[in-house]
Protein backbone atom coordinates (compact mmCIF):
# COMPACT_ATOMS: atom_id res chain seq x y z
CA UNK A 1 0.00 0.00 0.00
CA UNK A 2 1.44 3.60 -1.07
CA UNK A 3 0.04 6.29 0.88
CA UNK A 4 2.78 8.74 -0.97
CA UNK A 5 1.30 11.74 -3.32
CA UNK A 6 3.32 10.79 -5.69
CA UNK A 7 2.77 6.98 -6.23
CA UNK A 8 -0.88 7.30 -5.40
CA UNK A 9 -3.16 5.12 -7.94
CA UNK A 10 -7.09 6.24 -7.93
CA UNK A 11 -9.45 5.91 -10.63
CA UNK A 12 -12.73 7.54 -10.69
CA UNK A 13 -15.20 5.02 -10.22
CA UNK A 14 -18.60 6.53 -9.59
CA UNK A 15 -18.92 9.18 -12.65
CA UNK A 16 -21.80 10.96 -14.47
CA UNK A 17 -21.92 12.03 -17.91
CA UNK A 18 -23.76 14.52 -20.23
CA UNK A 19 -25.75 10.64 -20.74
CA UNK A 20 -27.38 11.53 -17.27
CA UNK A 21 -29.54 13.50 -18.83
CA UNK A 22 -29.95 17.37 -17.89
CA UNK A 23 -28.56 16.01 -14.44
CA UNK A 24 -24.38 15.71 -15.38
CA UNK A 25 -23.15 17.92 -17.34
CA UNK A 26 -19.44 16.32 -18.41
CA UNK A 27 -18.81 16.19 -21.96
CA UNK A 28 -17.27 12.64 -22.30
CA UNK A 29 -14.51 14.05 -24.60
CA UNK A 30 -13.09 16.94 -22.13
CA UNK A 31 -13.81 14.64 -19.43
CA UNK A 32 -11.70 11.91 -20.28
CA UNK A 33 -8.68 14.79 -21.61
CA UNK A 34 -8.78 16.14 -18.17
CA UNK A 35 -8.60 12.85 -16.01
CA UNK A 36 -5.65 11.77 -18.44
CA UNK A 37 -3.99 14.86 -17.65
CA UNK A 38 -4.48 14.85 -13.69
CA UNK A 39 -2.43 11.50 -14.81
CA UNK A 40 -4.94 8.87 -14.23
CA UNK A 41 -4.68 5.99 -16.73
CA UNK A 42 -8.69 4.58 -16.25
CA UNK A 43 -12.46 6.13 -16.01
CA UNK A 44 -15.44 4.78 -15.13
CA UNK A 45 -19.03 5.68 -16.83
CA UNK A 46 -22.07 5.08 -14.36
CA UNK A 47 -24.53 7.20 -15.43
CA UNK A 48 -28.17 7.28 -13.92
CA UNK A 49 -29.86 4.05 -14.54
CA UNK A 50 -28.92 4.49 -18.38
CA UNK A 51 -25.66 3.31 -20.38
CA UNK A 52 -26.50 5.87 -23.58
CA UNK A 53 -23.16 6.56 -23.63
CA UNK A 54 -20.99 3.61 -23.06
CA UNK A 55 -20.00 3.02 -26.78
CA UNK A 56 -19.20 6.95 -27.29
CA UNK A 57 -17.13 6.85 -24.28
CA UNK A 58 -15.69 3.53 -24.44
CA UNK A 59 -14.14 4.44 -28.22
CA UNK A 60 -13.09 8.21 -27.23
CA UNK A 61 -11.14 6.19 -23.89
CA UNK A 62 -9.66 4.52 -26.42
CA UNK A 63 -8.60 7.12 -28.65
CA UNK A 64 -7.28 9.22 -25.44
CA UNK A 65 -5.40 6.01 -24.08
CA UNK A 66 -7.61 6.15 -20.85
CA UNK A 67 -8.92 2.55 -19.70
CA UNK A 68 -12.90 2.56 -19.84
CA UNK A 69 -14.99 0.55 -17.02
CA UNK A 70 -18.24 0.42 -18.50
CA UNK A 71 -20.74 0.69 -15.61
CA UNK A 72 -24.07 1.83 -14.73
CA UNK A 73 -25.75 3.58 -11.28
CA UNK A 74 -29.18 1.77 -10.98
CA UNK A 75 -32.31 2.30 -8.97
CA UNK A 76 -33.00 0.18 -7.16
CA UNK A 77 -36.55 -0.54 -6.07
CA UNK A 78 -38.29 -0.05 -2.20
CA UNK A 79 -39.72 -3.28 -2.69
CA UNK A 80 -39.64 -5.37 -6.00
CA UNK A 81 -39.61 -4.03 -9.63
CA UNK A 82 -42.88 -4.60 -10.09
CA UNK A 83 -44.41 -3.15 -7.54
CA UNK A 84 -45.79 0.50 -8.19
CA UNK A 85 -48.20 1.64 -5.50
CA UNK A 86 -47.43 5.38 -5.59
CA UNK A 87 -47.47 5.92 -1.66
CA UNK A 88 -44.79 3.29 -0.99
CA UNK A 89 -42.90 2.53 -4.38
CA UNK A 90 -42.15 6.19 -5.31
CA UNK A 91 -38.74 6.34 -3.65
CA UNK A 92 -35.50 4.02 -4.67
CA UNK A 93 -32.14 3.52 -3.56
CA UNK A 94 -28.46 3.53 -5.49
CA UNK A 95 -26.32 1.52 -6.36
CA UNK A 96 -22.93 1.37 -8.64
CA UNK A 97 -22.43 -1.56 -10.82
CA UNK A 98 -19.22 -2.04 -12.85
CA UNK A 99 -18.60 -5.15 -15.60
CA UNK A 100 -15.37 -6.67 -14.58
CA UNK A 101 -15.98 -8.73 -18.17
CA UNK A 102 -17.83 -9.49 -21.08
CA UNK A 103 -20.49 -11.85 -18.86
CA UNK A 104 -20.71 -8.83 -16.64
CA UNK A 105 -21.53 -6.94 -19.41
CA UNK A 106 -24.28 -8.95 -20.90
CA UNK A 107 -25.22 -8.79 -17.08
CA UNK A 108 -25.63 -5.83 -16.93
CA UNK A 109 -27.62 -5.15 -20.30
CA UNK A 110 -29.93 -7.68 -19.03
CA UNK A 111 -30.38 -5.87 -15.91
CA UNK A 112 -30.16 -1.99 -17.28
CA UNK A 113 -32.82 -3.25 -20.09
CA UNK A 114 -35.38 -5.03 -17.63
CA UNK A 115 -35.23 -2.09 -15.41
CA UNK A 116 -37.15 -0.26 -17.96
CA UNK A 117 -39.16 -2.92 -19.40
CA UNK A 118 -40.23 -4.26 -16.32
CA UNK A 119 -39.58 -1.86 -13.66
CA UNK A 120 -40.18 1.88 -14.75
CA UNK A 121 -41.82 3.59 -12.16
CA UNK A 122 -40.36 7.53 -12.57
CA UNK A 123 -37.34 5.87 -12.85
CA UNK A 124 -35.95 2.41 -14.57
CA UNK A 125 -35.85 0.33 -11.24
CA UNK A 126 -34.28 -2.90 -10.80
CA UNK A 127 -34.52 -5.33 -7.69
CA UNK A 128 -32.16 -8.30 -5.88
CA UNK A 129 -33.86 -10.74 -7.59
CA UNK A 130 -32.71 -9.33 -10.57
CA UNK A 131 -29.53 -8.50 -9.42
CA UNK A 132 -29.10 -12.01 -8.08
CA UNK A 133 -30.74 -13.59 -11.48
CA UNK A 134 -27.53 -11.53 -13.38
CA UNK A 135 -24.91 -11.10 -10.90
CA UNK A 136 -22.07 -12.72 -12.18
CA UNK A 137 -19.33 -10.37 -13.62
CA UNK A 138 -20.45 -7.48 -12.04
CA UNK A 139 -19.04 -5.70 -8.78
CA UNK A 140 -21.00 -3.41 -7.02
CA UNK A 141 -20.40 -0.17 -4.95
CA UNK A 142 -22.50 1.18 -2.30
CA UNK A 143 -23.07 4.33 -3.99
CA UNK A 144 -23.81 8.01 -2.66
CA UNK A 145 -26.15 8.81 0.63
CA UNK A 146 -28.93 7.47 -1.67
CA UNK A 147 -27.53 3.93 -1.14
CA UNK A 148 -28.87 1.21 0.54
CA UNK A 149 -26.09 0.71 2.47
CA UNK A 150 -26.27 4.53 3.79
CA UNK A 151 -29.64 5.50 3.45
CA UNK A 152 -30.09 2.65 7.04
CA UNK A 153 -26.69 4.93 8.35
CA UNK A 154 -28.79 8.05 7.73
CA UNK A 155 -31.78 6.69 9.82
CA UNK A 156 -28.86 5.32 12.89
CA UNK A 157 -30.70 2.16 11.87
CA UNK A 158 -26.89 0.52 11.84
CA UNK A 159 -28.02 -3.53 12.06
CA UNK A 160 -30.09 -2.96 8.79
CA UNK A 161 -27.15 -1.25 7.29
CA UNK A 162 -25.48 -4.50 8.38
CA UNK A 163 -28.31 -6.60 6.76
CA UNK A 164 -28.11 -5.00 3.67
CA UNK A 165 -24.49 -5.27 2.90
CA UNK A 166 -24.33 -8.80 3.54
CA UNK A 167 -27.03 -9.18 1.55
CA UNK A 168 -25.54 -7.34 -1.51
CA UNK A 169 -21.66 -9.68 -0.86
CA UNK A 170 -23.88 -12.23 -0.94
CA UNK A 171 -25.37 -11.97 -4.06
CA UNK A 172 -22.53 -10.42 -5.77
CA UNK A 173 -20.23 -12.48 -4.24
CA UNK A 174 -16.88 -11.94 -1.75
CA UNK A 175 -14.30 -9.28 -3.03
CA UNK A 176 -17.51 -7.74 -5.64
CA UNK A 177 -18.88 -5.06 -3.22
CA UNK A 178 -17.38 -2.50 -2.08
CA UNK A 179 -18.58 0.15 0.50
CA UNK A 180 -18.20 3.48 -0.90
CA UNK A 181 -17.02 6.68 1.36
CA UNK A 182 -17.69 9.74 -0.37
CA UNK A 183 -17.16 13.64 1.29
CA UNK A 184 -18.68 16.22 -0.41
CA UNK A 185 -18.71 18.57 2.89
CA UNK A 186 -21.87 17.36 3.49
CA UNK A 187 -22.93 16.64 7.48
CA UNK A 188 -24.90 13.35 6.25
CA UNK A 189 -21.84 12.08 4.87
CA UNK A 190 -19.71 12.94 8.09
CA UNK A 191 -22.51 11.03 9.95
CA UNK A 192 -22.54 7.54 8.03
CA UNK A 193 -18.86 7.33 7.14
CA UNK A 194 -17.81 6.05 10.40
CA UNK A 195 -20.38 3.55 9.78
CA UNK A 196 -19.74 2.24 6.44
CA UNK A 197 -16.06 2.76 8.12
CA UNK A 198 -17.16 -0.19 11.30
CA UNK A 199 -19.02 -2.20 8.91
CA UNK A 200 -15.82 -2.50 6.58
CA UNK A 201 -14.06 -3.64 9.56
CA UNK A 202 -17.01 -5.92 10.83
CA UNK A 203 -17.88 -7.95 7.85
CA UNK A 204 -14.40 -7.70 6.02
CA UNK A 205 -15.98 -5.70 3.02
CA UNK A 206 -13.78 -3.60 1.36
CA UNK A 207 -14.05 0.28 0.99
CA UNK A 208 -13.67 2.81 -2.22
CA UNK A 209 -13.39 6.59 -1.93
CA UNK A 210 -15.33 7.72 -5.20
CA UNK A 211 -16.66 11.58 -5.61
CA UNK A 212 -19.89 11.25 -7.73
CA UNK A 213 -18.30 12.65 -10.65
CA UNK A 214 -21.27 15.37 -12.16
CA UNK A 215 -19.27 18.04 -13.95
CA UNK A 216 -15.29 18.28 -15.29
CA UNK A 217 -13.85 20.73 -14.01
CA UNK A 218 -14.25 22.73 -10.32
CA UNK A 219 -15.69 25.88 -11.97
CA UNK A 220 -18.50 24.34 -13.80
CA UNK A 221 -20.12 24.17 -10.51
CA UNK A 222 -22.51 26.99 -12.38
CA UNK A 223 -23.42 25.76 -15.03
CA UNK A 224 -24.33 22.27 -13.90
CA UNK A 225 -26.77 24.42 -11.06
CA UNK A 226 -28.20 25.74 -13.88
CA UNK A 227 -28.32 22.45 -15.64
CA UNK A 228 -30.35 21.23 -12.70
CA UNK A 229 -32.75 24.64 -12.79
CA UNK A 230 -34.06 23.35 -16.67
CA UNK A 231 -34.20 19.75 -15.48
CA UNK A 232 -36.46 21.01 -12.94
CA UNK A 233 -37.64 23.69 -14.63
CA UNK A 234 -36.67 25.84 -11.58
CA UNK A 235 -35.28 29.19 -11.42
CA UNK A 236 -31.51 29.59 -10.02
CA UNK A 237 -32.72 31.91 -7.22
CA UNK A 238 -35.76 29.53 -5.86
CA UNK A 239 -35.24 28.00 -2.46
CA UNK A 240 -36.98 25.00 -2.65
CA UNK A 241 -35.17 22.95 -5.33
CA UNK A 242 -32.73 20.28 -6.36
CA UNK A 243 -29.10 21.60 -5.85
CA UNK A 244 -25.93 19.66 -5.23
CA UNK A 245 -24.61 22.74 -3.15
CA UNK A 246 -20.00 22.80 -2.01
CA UNK A 247 -19.07 22.93 -5.70
CA UNK A 248 -17.43 19.96 -5.35
CA UNK A 249 -19.03 17.45 -7.70
CA UNK A 250 -16.00 17.33 -10.30
CA UNK A 251 -12.92 15.36 -11.25
CA UNK A 252 -10.71 15.54 -8.67
CA UNK A 253 -7.12 14.71 -8.80
CA UNK A 254 -5.78 12.23 -6.94
CA UNK A 255 -4.14 13.77 -4.50
CA UNK A 256 -7.18 15.99 -3.88
CA UNK A 257 -8.63 12.74 -3.19
CA UNK A 258 -6.02 11.52 -0.47
CA UNK A 259 -6.27 14.97 1.00
CA UNK A 260 -9.90 14.92 1.85
CA UNK A 261 -9.16 10.43 2.95
CA UNK A 262 -5.58 11.24 4.06
CA UNK A 263 -6.65 8.00 6.36
CA UNK A 264 -8.02 5.86 3.60
CA UNK A 265 -5.07 5.53 1.31
CA UNK A 266 -6.37 1.67 0.79
CA UNK A 267 -9.73 2.67 -0.35
CA UNK A 268 -8.53 5.01 -2.83
CA UNK A 269 -5.84 2.25 -4.22
CA UNK A 270 -8.88 -0.13 -4.02
CA UNK A 271 -10.50 1.74 -6.77
CA UNK A 272 -7.43 1.46 -9.19
CA UNK A 273 -7.28 -2.30 -8.16
CA UNK A 274 -11.34 -2.59 -9.31
CA UNK A 275 -10.30 -1.03 -12.77
CA UNK A 276 -7.56 -3.32 -13.13
CA UNK A 277 -9.84 -6.18 -12.73
CA UNK A 278 -12.17 -4.72 -15.11
CA UNK A 279 -11.40 -6.02 -19.21
CA UNK A 280 -14.56 -5.15 -21.36
CA UNK A 281 -13.76 -4.65 -25.28
CA UNK A 282 -15.72 -4.10 -28.11
CA UNK A 283 -16.00 -5.46 -31.39
CA UNK A 284 -16.60 -3.02 -33.94
CA UNK A 285 -17.45 -3.72 -37.71
CA UNK A 286 -18.33 -7.43 -37.70
CA UNK A 287 -21.83 -7.96 -38.90
CA UNK A 288 -24.42 -9.77 -37.05
CA UNK A 289 -27.26 -10.38 -39.20
CA UNK A 290 -30.92 -12.37 -38.22
CA UNK A 291 -31.18 -15.67 -39.73
CA UNK A 292 -34.08 -15.77 -42.31
CA UNK A 293 -35.78 -19.13 -42.47
CA UNK A 294 -36.11 -20.75 -45.29
CA UNK A 295 -38.28 -23.78 -46.62
CA UNK A 296 -36.44 -27.19 -45.51
CA UNK A 297 -34.97 -28.33 -48.81
CA UNK A 298 -33.25 -24.82 -49.48
CA UNK A 299 -30.19 -23.22 -48.36
CA UNK A 300 -30.41 -19.53 -47.87
CA UNK A 301 -28.11 -18.83 -50.62
CA UNK A 302 -29.97 -21.46 -52.96
CA UNK A 303 -33.36 -19.83 -52.07
CA UNK A 304 -32.19 -15.99 -52.29
CA UNK A 305 -30.58 -17.20 -56.11
CA UNK A 306 -34.09 -19.18 -56.89
CA UNK A 307 -36.06 -16.29 -55.74
CA UNK A 308 -34.15 -13.90 -58.23
CA UNK A 309 -34.13 -15.89 -60.71
CA UNK A 310 -37.95 -16.35 -60.69
CA UNK A 311 -38.30 -12.43 -60.11
CA UNK A 312 -35.80 -11.69 -63.44
CA UNK A 313 -38.40 -14.19 -65.50
CA UNK A 314 -41.17 -11.35 -64.71
CA UNK A 315 -39.00 -8.69 -64.85
CA UNK A 316 -37.80 -9.46 -68.21
CA UNK A 317 -38.96 -10.70 -71.66
CA UNK A 318 -35.59 -12.01 -72.35
CA UNK A 319 -33.21 -13.48 -69.83
CA UNK A 320 -29.72 -12.85 -71.96
CA UNK A 321 -26.16 -13.46 -71.08
CA UNK A 322 -25.39 -10.21 -69.93
CA UNK A 323 -28.48 -9.95 -67.51
CA UNK A 324 -27.44 -13.31 -65.94
CA UNK A 325 -23.90 -12.48 -65.43
CA UNK A 326 -25.03 -9.17 -64.04
CA UNK A 327 -27.26 -11.75 -61.63
CA UNK A 328 -24.69 -13.97 -60.87
CA UNK A 329 -21.77 -10.77 -59.93
CA UNK A 330 -24.24 -9.67 -57.40
CA UNK A 331 -24.88 -12.94 -55.68
CA UNK A 332 -21.48 -13.43 -55.33
CA UNK A 333 -20.40 -10.13 -54.10
CA UNK A 334 -24.04 -10.39 -51.53
CA UNK A 335 -23.02 -14.03 -50.75
CA UNK A 336 -19.55 -13.15 -50.03
CA UNK A 337 -19.69 -10.18 -47.62
CA UNK A 338 -22.21 -12.44 -45.57
CA UNK A 339 -25.33 -10.54 -46.82
CA UNK A 340 -27.86 -12.73 -48.48
CA UNK A 341 -29.95 -13.70 -45.11
CA UNK A 342 -30.28 -9.38 -45.59
CA UNK A 343 -31.59 -9.28 -48.99
CA UNK A 344 -34.63 -12.29 -47.73
CA UNK A 345 -35.51 -10.27 -44.93
CA UNK A 346 -35.84 -6.99 -46.95
CA UNK A 347 -37.78 -9.27 -49.58
CA UNK A 348 -40.10 -10.72 -47.20
CA UNK A 349 -41.20 -7.92 -45.75
CA UNK A 350 -41.97 -5.87 -48.93
CA UNK A 351 -43.76 -9.32 -50.22
CA UNK A 352 -45.91 -8.75 -47.20
CA UNK A 353 -46.26 -4.88 -47.83
CA UNK A 354 -47.69 -5.50 -51.77
CA UNK A 355 -49.66 -8.55 -50.50
CA UNK A 356 -51.46 -6.53 -48.38
CA UNK A 357 -51.80 -3.45 -50.90
CA UNK A 358 -49.33 -1.67 -48.64
CA UNK A 359 -48.31 0.79 -51.28
CA UNK A 360 -44.10 0.51 -51.49
CA UNK A 361 -42.00 3.10 -52.86
CA UNK A 362 -39.99 2.59 -56.24
CA UNK A 363 -36.86 2.53 -54.16
CA UNK A 364 -34.10 5.25 -53.72
CA UNK A 365 -30.50 6.03 -53.49
CA UNK A 366 -27.70 3.29 -54.18
CA UNK A 367 -30.13 0.50 -53.87
CA UNK A 368 -31.10 0.86 -57.59
CA UNK A 369 -28.16 -0.02 -58.75
CA UNK A 370 -28.56 -3.31 -57.85
CA UNK A 371 -30.53 -5.96 -60.28
CA UNK A 372 -31.19 -8.72 -57.42
CA UNK A 373 -32.71 -5.40 -55.47
CA UNK A 374 -34.61 -5.16 -58.85
CA UNK A 375 -35.93 -8.43 -59.41
CA UNK A 376 -36.96 -9.43 -55.73
CA UNK A 377 -39.01 -6.53 -56.10
CA UNK A 378 -37.30 -4.45 -53.05
CA UNK A 379 -37.23 -1.76 -55.98
CA UNK A 380 -39.24 -1.19 -59.13
CA UNK A 381 -35.63 0.74 -61.02
CA UNK A 382 -34.34 -1.22 -63.74
CA UNK A 383 -30.40 -0.64 -63.20
CA UNK A 384 -29.42 -1.72 -66.62
CA UNK A 385 -31.80 0.53 -68.76
CA UNK A 386 -30.45 3.62 -66.27
CA UNK A 387 -26.88 1.99 -66.33
CA UNK A 388 -26.86 1.97 -62.60
CA UNK A 389 -23.72 1.02 -60.36
CA UNK A 390 -23.71 -1.73 -58.36
CA UNK A 391 -20.67 -1.25 -56.79
CA UNK A 392 -22.57 1.95 -55.35
CA UNK A 393 -24.24 -0.07 -53.06
CA UNK A 394 -22.57 -2.92 -52.42
CA UNK A 395 -18.66 -3.18 -52.84
CA UNK A 396 -16.30 -5.83 -52.36
CA UNK A 397 -13.37 -3.44 -51.10
CA UNK A 398 -15.76 -1.29 -48.65
CA UNK A 399 -17.17 -3.47 -46.08
CA UNK A 400 -20.17 -1.75 -44.83
CA UNK A 401 -23.80 -2.48 -44.51
CA UNK A 402 -25.93 -2.15 -47.44
CA UNK A 403 -28.75 0.40 -46.85
CA UNK A 404 -31.74 0.49 -48.46
CA UNK A 405 -34.03 2.69 -47.85
CA UNK A 406 -37.74 2.07 -48.20
CA UNK A 407 -40.52 3.96 -48.13
CA UNK A 408 -44.39 2.68 -47.50
CA UNK A 409 -47.59 4.27 -47.19
CA UNK A 410 -47.20 6.39 -43.98
CA UNK A 411 -50.68 5.89 -42.28
CA UNK A 412 -49.74 1.54 -42.51
CA UNK A 413 -46.18 1.74 -41.60
CA UNK A 414 -46.92 0.16 -38.81
CA UNK A 415 -48.69 -2.75 -40.22
CA UNK A 416 -45.06 -3.59 -41.56
CA UNK A 417 -43.10 -3.15 -38.11
CA UNK A 418 -45.88 -5.40 -36.58
CA UNK A 419 -44.98 -8.03 -38.95
CA UNK A 420 -41.56 -8.06 -38.21
CA UNK A 421 -42.02 -7.78 -34.93
CA UNK A 422 -44.52 -11.08 -35.08
CA UNK A 423 -41.39 -12.87 -37.90
CA UNK A 424 -38.68 -12.71 -36.14
CA UNK A 425 -39.85 -12.61 -32.18
CA UNK A 426 -41.26 -9.14 -30.12
CA UNK A 427 -37.77 -9.96 -27.75
CA UNK A 428 -35.45 -9.59 -31.18
CA UNK A 429 -37.04 -6.48 -33.10
CA UNK A 430 -37.22 -2.69 -31.44
CA UNK A 431 -36.91 0.47 -32.48
CA UNK A 432 -33.93 2.99 -32.18
CA UNK A 433 -33.57 5.65 -29.55
CA UNK A 434 -32.27 9.20 -30.48
CA UNK A 435 -31.57 12.17 -28.59
CA UNK A 436 -32.16 15.82 -28.93
CA UNK A 437 -29.47 18.04 -27.90
CA UNK A 438 -29.01 21.57 -26.31
CA UNK A 439 -28.59 23.82 -29.33
CA UNK A 440 -27.59 27.17 -29.79
CA UNK A 441 -30.85 29.10 -29.60
CA UNK A 442 -32.30 27.12 -27.22
CA UNK A 443 -29.59 26.60 -24.88
CA UNK A 444 -29.76 30.66 -24.89
CA UNK A 445 -33.28 30.37 -24.13
CA UNK A 446 -32.91 27.47 -21.43
CA UNK A 447 -30.35 29.16 -19.90
CA UNK A 448 -32.29 32.49 -19.82
CA UNK A 449 -35.17 31.03 -18.32
CA UNK A 450 -33.22 29.51 -15.32
CA UNK A 451 -31.43 32.43 -14.52
CA UNK A 452 -35.09 34.43 -14.61
CA UNK A 453 -33.66 36.94 -16.88
CA UNK A 454 -36.31 39.07 -18.69
CA UNK A 455 -37.81 37.29 -21.60
CA UNK A 456 -36.90 40.32 -23.83
CA UNK A 457 -33.35 40.24 -22.91
CA UNK A 458 -32.98 36.65 -24.01
CA UNK A 459 -35.19 36.41 -26.67
CA UNK A 460 -32.74 39.30 -28.43
CA UNK A 461 -30.08 37.72 -27.54
CA UNK A 462 -31.36 34.19 -29.17
CA UNK A 463 -32.57 35.68 -32.08
CA UNK A 464 -28.76 37.04 -32.82
CA UNK A 465 -27.24 33.65 -33.45
CA UNK A 466 -27.79 32.74 -37.17
CA UNK A 467 -30.12 30.24 -38.11
CA UNK A 468 -27.98 27.89 -40.01
CA UNK A 469 -26.88 24.20 -39.62
CA UNK A 470 -24.59 23.45 -36.98
CA UNK A 471 -23.86 26.71 -36.01
CA UNK A 472 -22.59 27.03 -32.26
CA UNK A 473 -22.35 30.39 -29.91
CA UNK A 474 -18.83 30.65 -30.21
CA UNK A 475 -18.95 30.82 -34.12
CA UNK A 476 -22.45 33.13 -33.73
CA UNK A 477 -20.21 35.61 -31.74
CA UNK A 478 -17.67 35.61 -34.52
CA UNK A 479 -20.07 36.08 -37.71
CA UNK A 480 -22.37 38.93 -35.41
CA UNK A 481 -20.42 41.96 -34.50
CA UNK A 482 -23.80 43.34 -32.63
CA UNK A 483 -23.69 40.09 -30.70
CA UNK A 484 -20.32 40.49 -29.87
CA UNK A 485 -20.27 43.76 -28.52
CA UNK A 486 -23.32 43.03 -26.64
CA UNK A 487 -21.47 40.15 -25.22
CA UNK A 488 -18.58 42.22 -24.08
CA UNK A 489 -20.28 45.01 -22.60
CA UNK A 490 -22.93 44.10 -20.82
CA UNK A 491 -21.85 41.57 -17.55
CA UNK A 492 -25.16 40.04 -17.53
CA UNK A 493 -25.25 38.89 -21.39
CA UNK A 494 -21.87 37.74 -20.98
CA UNK A 495 -22.70 35.55 -18.24
CA UNK A 496 -26.09 34.37 -20.17
CA UNK A 497 -23.98 33.21 -22.81
CA UNK A 498 -20.54 31.51 -21.18
CA UNK A 499 -22.82 29.53 -19.09
CA UNK A 500 -25.07 28.66 -22.56
CA UNK A 501 -21.85 27.68 -23.90
CA UNK A 502 -20.79 25.28 -21.02
CA UNK A 503 -23.88 23.38 -21.66
CA UNK A 504 -24.56 23.58 -25.32
CA UNK A 505 -24.18 20.24 -27.18
CA UNK A 506 -25.81 18.17 -23.86
CA UNK A 507 -27.94 16.02 -25.15
CA UNK A 508 -31.26 17.00 -23.43
CA UNK A 509 -33.79 14.60 -23.96
CA UNK A 510 -34.45 11.04 -25.75
CA UNK A 511 -37.24 9.68 -28.26
CA UNK A 512 -37.90 7.16 -30.78
CA UNK A 513 -36.20 7.57 -33.88
CA UNK A 514 -38.94 8.71 -37.07
CA UNK A 515 -38.31 5.28 -38.89
CA UNK A 516 -35.50 2.92 -37.56
CA UNK A 517 -35.85 -0.34 -36.14
CA UNK A 518 -33.42 -2.86 -35.18
CA UNK A 519 -33.83 -6.80 -36.28
CA UNK A 520 -31.58 -9.32 -34.08
CA UNK A 521 -30.99 -12.79 -34.63
CA UNK A 522 -31.16 -13.09 -29.90
CA UNK A 523 -33.32 -11.06 -27.97
CA UNK A 524 -31.89 -7.41 -28.43
CA UNK A 525 -30.92 -7.06 -24.69
CA UNK A 526 -27.93 -9.54 -25.77
CA UNK A 527 -26.22 -6.69 -28.11
CA UNK A 528 -27.86 -3.48 -26.25
CA UNK A 529 -29.65 -2.60 -23.27
CA UNK A 530 -33.02 -1.31 -24.27
CA UNK A 531 -34.45 1.85 -23.33
CA UNK A 532 -39.07 2.35 -22.59
CA UNK A 533 -39.45 5.33 -24.54
CA UNK A 534 -43.08 7.13 -24.63
CA UNK A 535 -44.63 3.20 -24.57
CA UNK A 536 -42.07 1.99 -27.44
CA UNK A 537 -39.09 -0.20 -26.17
CA UNK A 538 -36.31 1.12 -27.93
CA UNK A 539 -32.79 0.66 -28.11
CA UNK A 540 -30.48 2.67 -25.78
CA UNK A 541 -27.56 2.88 -28.63
CA UNK A 542 -28.53 5.29 -31.94
CA UNK A 543 -28.38 4.42 -35.46
CA UNK A 544 -24.67 5.33 -35.96
CA UNK A 545 -23.82 2.52 -33.16
CA UNK A 546 -26.07 0.03 -33.85
CA UNK A 547 -24.16 0.00 -37.24
CA UNK A 548 -20.83 0.01 -35.85
CA UNK A 549 -21.84 -2.90 -33.66
CA UNK A 550 -22.82 -4.67 -37.04
CA UNK A 551 -26.74 -4.91 -36.42
CA UNK A 552 -29.00 -4.72 -38.99
CA UNK A 553 -31.05 -1.19 -38.99
CA UNK A 554 -33.69 -0.98 -41.47
CA UNK A 555 -35.43 2.68 -42.18
CA UNK A 556 -38.93 2.06 -42.49
CA UNK A 557 -40.04 5.64 -44.09
CA UNK A 558 -43.45 6.63 -44.21
CA UNK A 559 -44.25 8.38 -47.68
Amino acid sequence: MTTELSKLKYTHLHVHTEYSLLDGSSKITELIARVKELGMDALAITDHGVMYGVIDFYKEAKKQGIKPIIGCEVYVATRTRFDKDSKVDAGYYHLVLLAENQKGYQNLMKIVSNGFTEGFYYKPRIDLDLLAAHSEGLIGLGACLAGQVTNALLKDDYNRAREVAIKYEQILGKGNFFLELQDHGYKEQKKVNPGLVQLSKELNIPLVVTNDVHYTFADDAKAHDILLCIQTNKKVDDTDRMRYPGGQFYAKSPEQMLELFPEHAEALENTYKISQRCQVEFEFGVIKLPKYDVPIQFTANNYLRMLCLEGMKKRYAELTQELLDRMEYELKVIEEMGYVDYFLIVWDFIKYAKDNDIIVGPGRGSAAGSIVSYALKITDIDPIQYSLIFERFLNPERISMPDIDIDFCYERRQEIIDYVVRKYGEDKVAQIITFGTMSARAVIRDVGRALNLPYGDVDRVAKMIPQELKITIEKALKMNKDLNLLYMEDEQIKYLIDMSMRLEGLPRHSSTHAAGVVICEHPVYEYVPLNANEGAVTTQFTMTTLEELGLLKMDFLGL
